[in-house]
């Protein structure tokens, strides 16, 4: 498929562009690689591409089916119109799978280690959320309902997840005011990235950050509040199985704790922070009376 071709083409370009960023991070003195975080990254990367592989064989199947039974199938045929409609589509559709993976603790459990680095830098852009492949392709069940096909659909995902690739440096600072204003850029995402209250589960965006600006998620990187990496509490351990299962294990802790039905539903799927018998952590909450 070319999706998978154009995943096996990049990857080498990504390898070489954190290198790159590597060895002029260490020449500068910018010590924003530490190599057993990066070894982490990287097994994140080899483990989704493990866990990838049912869920997204059986989202190519479900894709399929649902183009077949849709009335639009002989109106989309993979026209110019179609691919920049199909752009703008399926960018939303990642803001909102984006969104959800930060609002539902369940989903954050699968997408937590993408953000569990206390550095941003290329490697961290592998360090790819792997539990959220169990869920991912279920936000895009819509879209060839509407007549786009599983080639249309898996391409343009591919070059959606390229471009993000880049976003994740330091090294950029801020592109023209046009760019910033319509386009996912650095800044914006050094703020996804960012553990400062100001900042948390802002910038969901995957190309077009105007889906941030439009439904109030959106925070501007701000030199008089820089950027912090990691979580709210970070792990102390690189290992690849502590790094991918902690959030989980904590989740499951909670269930198991809380003695009603549905304060174990609530833990599942409130945005991480909620708590049936302690301090309200959700971001939300906690940036209630912060100076605009």
């Amino acid at each position: 498929m070319l999706s998978d071709q154009l995943a096996a083409l990049a990857l080498p370009l990504y390898l070489l562009a954190m290198v790159l960023e590597a060895l002029v991070a260490l020449q500068q003195q910018r010590y924003q690689y530490q190599w057993r975080d990066t070894f982490a990254s990287l097994s994140m990367l080899v483990a989704t591409g493990v866990v990838e592989i049912l869920p997204k064989a059986l989202a190519l199947s479900a894709f399929v089916v649902l183009h077949e039974i849709s009335p639009l199938r002989d109106v989309v045929e993979r026209q110019w119109w179609a691919w920049v409609l199909l752009f703008f589509l399926d960018d939303i559709t990642y803001y909102a799978f984006h969104r959800a993976n930060h609002e539902v603790r369940l989903f954050w459990a699968g997408h937590v280690n993408h953000h569990s680095s206390e550095h941003l830098n290329f490697g961290t852009a592998l360090r790819q959320g792997v539990g959220e492949r169990l869920h991912k392709y279920l936000f895009w069940l819509w879209l060839p309902l509407l007549g786009f096909d599983a080639l249309m659909l898996m391409t343009m995902m591919s070059l959606s997840l390229f471009y993000q690739f880049w976003v994740h440096t330091q090294w950029v600072d801020r592109l023209p005011d046009w760019f910033e204003a319509v386009f996912n850029t650095p800044s914006h995402h050094r703020v996804h990235h960012a553990s400062n209250v100001r900042y948390l589960d802002r910038n969901h965006a995957g190309v077009l950050i105007v889906w941030d600006k439009w439904f109030g998620t959106f925070a501007a990187e701000r030199p008089e509040d820089p950027c912090v990496y990691g979580l709210t509490t970070n792990l102390t351990s690189y290992n690849p199985v502590v790094v991918l299962t902690h959030e989980y294990a904590a989740l499951a802790r909670d269930v198991a704790r809380a003695k009603k039905w549905g304060d174990r539903w609530r833990y599942l799927w409130n945005a991480p922070g909620w708590s049936h018998d302690g301090e309200d952590r959700r971001a939300n909450v906690l940036r209630q009376g912060l100076p605009e």
